[in-house]
């Protein structure tokens, strides 16, 4: 058994997370820092765990652990790894979008990898240290990564994303509020989200006009991508289900998608559909699995050389 560690617990992402890592049959939970809840029943904040018997969440960290995954907010993993110090053997996962750009993947002694496992696969086994792709970016990527590996995305991308409420995060806001999201939906960031930057860098920049919106669910994401193409949709199809062949986590349907054949699940399922001269590839995913807590343990099983799926087996509930 390896022993990891979770910083920063109290949110959706930390506590699913938490959730994947009690029912991973290689790990164990060694510890769940919090500098606000320390002491109190990680049950007591997720619901869902009572019984599960998890530690409590403790003010001190085991800097000897097997990794550690960082599930602190944006802007704050490089500022606790500068004041708290792990072991060589350590394997750092950051949730965060601290170490995702380039000119941000040196930091200290650790050599952040991107952690998109579709697309380098090989890289994440022999890293230490991993920065897991945002919820938007994954969607987006695994929807448009055959076309550009194979040089294909020769025009602009128009993207529309449609997530649910817990990509909000916990911290209370008017536009996550029951109020707003109930029987509503809207945009924001126009053209302008911070994940953009990851999606370009390993895109290899493409032109995209990406508009995310807010949807008046709980979980998951909805993105459609359309983008000018001169072949056939069946050649298309074909390209996407041999890139994905190997990837036990990413899906070709030839069917419409919904939202709720991913939602509790690692996967990521794509349609592509034609028309005239426009491919539209329409994926979606679990924002807090696949976006986030599930993705960050498949890099953990590569890293380990476990089979990609361990521990991450799980059904969607469609009905």
């Amino acid at each position: 058994m390896k022993k990891v560690g979770i910083i920063g617990g109290s949110g959706y992402t930390g506590g699913e997370l938490i959730r994947l890592v009690l029912h991973h049959p290689a790990l164990e939970l060694d510890f769940v820092y919090s500098t606000t809840r320390p002491g109190t029943p990680l049950h007591d904040t997720h619901l869902d765990l009572l019984g599960s018997g998890a530690p409590d969440f403790t003010a001190s960290i085991n800097p000897d652990v097997d990794a550690v995954f960082l599930c602190v907010g944006h802007g704050k993993s490089a500022g606790f790894l500068e004041k708290n110090q792990f072991s060589k053997k350590t394997i750092i996962i950051d949730l965060s979008n601290d170490f995702r750009l380039k000119k941000d993947a040196q930091f200290q002694d650790y050599d952040f990898v991107y952690g998109l496992p579709e697309n380098q696969r090989e890289k994440i086994e022999k890293a230490n240290a991993i920065a897991n792709p945002g919820c938007f970016a994954t969607a987006i990527q695994l929807a448009l990564l055959p076309l550009a590996k194979e040089g294909m995305i020769n025009s602009a991308v128009h993207v529309n994303a449609t997530t649910g409420s817990t990509g909000a995060g916990v911290g209370l806001s008017p536009t996550g509020h029951f109020s707003w999201r109930n029987n509503n939906v809207s945009w924001y960031k126009p053209f302008t989200h911070q994940h953009l930057g990851e999606i370009g860098e390993t895109l290899e920049h493409p032109k995209i006009y990406f508009l995310p919106q807010r949807g008046n669910f709980t979980r998951g994401i909805f993105a459609s991508c359309y983008t000018a193409y001169e072949g056939d949709v069946k050649n298309a199809i074909e390209m996407y289900k041999a890139y994905y062949k190997s990837h036990p986590f990413t899906h070709v349907s030839d069917n419409e998608l919904t939202l709720k054949q991913v939602v509790n699940t690692n996967h990521c399922v794509i349609h592509l559909h034609q028309f005239e001269d426009q491919l539209l590839i329409t994926s979606v995913i679990d924002n807090l699995v696949k976006g986030a807590s599930g993705q960050a343990l498949q890099n953990l099983n590569l890293i380990m050389g476990w089979e990609e799926d361990l521990g991450l087996q799980l059904k969607a509930s469609v009905f």
